[in-house]
């Protein structure tokens, strides 16, 4: 069938993006699902900085690629093999297919699955194959989702079946943002309630934390970012105390406001100099974990003897160490309960024509989740 989606085939790419337009929206051919296969009629993909370290080369892929990694959609139509999904359903793509047969998934732990990050890795589905064509050249999928796009066609090992009443612009962000900024919250640090926790780096995933945070019931949640206005948004949120990350005071001030520091510090932002903030404001006994997906090249540096004499653990967070099939109806339900308001994370929606304009606003840090929607 024909599609139309949001494609790349270079990158490396400098903003402002409406002007080098790396992003050009193309007709390609998609062949029908394979075996454990679904086709999907997108219904919302959003905007994320995985997607623009792509695009601005600090997490390379294989090109040409049809990007998008957070999106949600309607199954029209099932591979064999796939029993458990019907055409009609409504699903949340996962960026991380899981073959449930590897170490990692026999473990628990289908973020780290060995096929699937392979695949993901050669721009190819869990079976190995790439759907997309244009001109008779193979198009590489985006972390087996390719969301960017009116429909794609997705292993059935990255979709998880929701509720049909949830509306796609707000489902949606359970696919990344939430997944992976509550996830780190629950599951790799496993707040406990009155414990403090602090966010660095406030975009969709960082303040998707900061309400994971709130929800574990953690006594004080404490927001840093270098913009003023995400700090405002922090504050509406719910965080006790924000605090710019520019300010060169900041360590002695955090630690002084918390009695030494923090019990949970989460780096969000993709940054080493973000995750030196998170280490040395952690307190003796803490955790700091990052969800951050900084430049392969980046390096970062701590004291080799706090992590004996303080007894600091030193945390990452893929995926948020989710199960996706558990996790994202458990996130689902902490929303609809009111517990965990995550629709207040979507800043805006758009059309797929207007996506290179949308991801010069997530480059200035001017929206928290823009969402593209599809009629």
């Amino acid at each position: 069938m024909k599609i139309r989606a949001a494609v790349l085939r270079q990158s490396l790419v400098l903003p402002p993006f409406a002007v080098s337009r790396p992003l050009s929206i193309e007709e390609l051919d998609l062949d029908p699902p394979g075996r454990e296969e679904i086709l999907v009629r997108i219904g919302a993909a959003g905007l994320c900085h995985s997607d623009l370290s792509v695009i601005n080369g600090d997490r390379p892929r294989p090109m040409p690629m049809a990007l998008g990694h957070e999106a949600a959609g309607t199954v029209e139509a099932i591979g064999a093999g796939v029993h458990d999904l019907l055409p009609g359903d409504y699903v949340v793509m996962s960026f991380v297919p899981s073959c449930g047969h590897c170490l990692p998934c026999a473990e628990g732990r289908p973020a780290l699955c060995v096929p699937g990050a392979d695949a993901n890795g050669k721009g190819v589905l869990l079976s190995g194959e790439r759907r997309l064509v244009c001109d008779e050249v193979p198009v590489n999928h985006h972390l087996g989702v390719s969301g960017f796009a009116t429909h794609a066609v997705v292993s059935r090992h990255s979709a998880i079946k929701i509720d049909r009443e949830l509306p796609f612009a707000e489902a949606v962000l359970f696919g990344c943002a939430v997944l992976t900024g509550v996830g780190a919250v629950v599951n790799t640090c496993k707040v406990q309630p009155g414990q403090s926790v602090a966010v660095i780096g406030l975009g969709g995933v960082g303040l998707a934390a900061v309400l994971g945070a709130l929800a574990s019931g953690a006594e004080r949640v404490i927001a840093i970012d270098l913009a003023p206005a995400k700090l405002e948004v922090a504050l509406k949120l719910g965080a006790t105390d924000v605090f710019l990350a520019s300010d060169e005071d900041v360590v002695e001030k955090i630690r002084e406001t918390t009695g030494g520091g923090v019990d949970h510090a989460l780096e969000m932002a993709g940054s080493t100099r973000a995750f030196d903030l998170a280490y040395r404001i952690t307190r003796r006994g803490g955790t700091t974990a990052t969800a951050g997906l900084a430049n392969p090249v980046s390096q970062f540096a701590i004291p080799a003897v706090s992590l004996v004499a303080e007894e600091r653990r030193v945390l990452g967070s893929y995926l948020g160490g989710c199960v996706p099939s558990r996790d994202i109806p458990r996130f689902i339900g902490l929303y609809r309960r009111g517990k965990l308001p995550v629709d207040r994370l979507l800043s805006s929606t758009g059309r797929l024509e207007q996506i290179n304009e949308a991801f010069d606003l997530l480059h200035e840090g001017k929206v928290i989740r823009h969402v593209i929607t599809f009629d």
